[in-house]
């Protein structure tokens, strides 16, 4: 760090990373590695299936194949800069990677939000208006949909990170945490953050909160869409076609409450990255699972493929 005579000139940033003993960091590197190829993996073969099979040119495996995307960028954001810390027992970021993490970090995880809220409103659409679905859900407005996430996460994440430039670091250089954490960089400067924690409230608020309630209403509407048809077969195909997207929301939600609106005994750091590896490598790792073992179109196409591949030698 150097220090001029009106301000400090941060030169990189100490991660102090996850809260694990020396002896066992070989063990958990491992581990972590592991987690972070199935989740590269795991959603690669989801983009693959939803390109090779035309079956699965309809909107929701469109919002998938964007999803399974964003979870690889999510991931990718943190995860290698991490297992790097690890592997080499080095804590140190320099301050434009450290920047440039959190930007991305942050716009990832808005599209991730947004593209949610879009997958439920398509199910909303597909169960609650199945005589008008095509025409709701035209490629057009699956396009523009997909194009709004992208644009106003690249927005929210540009703004927050203006803002954080312009902020000194007197106090030091060391983040209690294994990335760089919008969260953390503010508590760490010692500038008036207060606009830093507006935007951070206002856009939580809209970014988070709307969409959420979003999710909400729709597959409210579609439980009293499904309690109205009273019939077996009915209820079999709702479920059939929300299950693995209402499981993720509720991985992905569940997350975000845990962290913000559940308290801890324990120390509020350690919990913070405990939760951060849960959203960060957890989540986007068991996403493919829960689409590729709950979706019989996922597991037709698979085994159509591999029953392809073993005919044709």
């Amino acid at each position: 760090m150097k220090i001029t005579r009106n301000q400090s000139i941060v030169s990189e940033f100490i991660l102090l990373g996850l809260p694990i003993q020396p002896e066992d960091q070989d063990m958990y590197s491992a581990l972590f590695l592991a987690m972070y190829l199935t989740t590269v993996l795991g959603n690669l073969l989801i983009i693959l299936l939803i390109r090779l099979d035309s079956h699965l040119h309809t909107p929701m495996y469109f919002f998938l194949s964007h999803l399974a995307f964003t979870d690889i960028s999510f991931s990718s954001v943190t995860a290698p800069k991490m297992l790097m810390n690890m592997l080499t027992h080095s804590q140190s970021i320099s301050y434009a990677a450290c920047i440039s993490q959190m930007y991305f970090f942050l716009m990832f995880g808005g599209i991730e939000n947004f593209l949610l809220t879009s997958m439920a409103y398509d199910r909303y659409v597909a169960i609650c208006h199945p005589l008008h679905y095509t025409s709701i859900m035209s490629q057009s407005v699956c396009f523009l949909l997909v194009i709004i996430s992208w644009l106003l996460s690249f927005a929210g994440a540009l703004v927050h990170t203006i803002l954080l430039a312009r902020l000194s670091f007197f106090r030091g250089n060391t983040l209690h945490h294994f990335f760089c954490d919008l969260s953390a960089l503010i508590k760490l400067s010692s500038s008036d953050t207060s606009i830093n924690e507006l935007l951070i409230f206002i856009v939580g608020s809209l970014g988070i909160t709307v969409p959420f309630i979003c999710t909400v209403v729709s597959y409210g509407r579609i439980g009293a869409t499904i309690l109205r048809t009273l019939s077996i077969t009915g209820i079999c195909k709702a479920f059939s076609t929300c299950g693995s997207h209402l499981s993720v929301v509720s991985l992905y939600y569940g997350t975000i409450i845990g962290l913000y609106f559940v308290p801890s005994s324990n120390n509020t750091n350690d919990k913070d990255v405990i939760v951060a590896v849960l959203y960060t490598l957890v989540t986007p790792m068991l996403n493919p699972f829960i689409y590729s073992l709950r979706n019989k179109d996922m597991k037709g196409v698979l085994r159509n493929i591999i029953t392809r591949k073993m005919y044709s030698k």
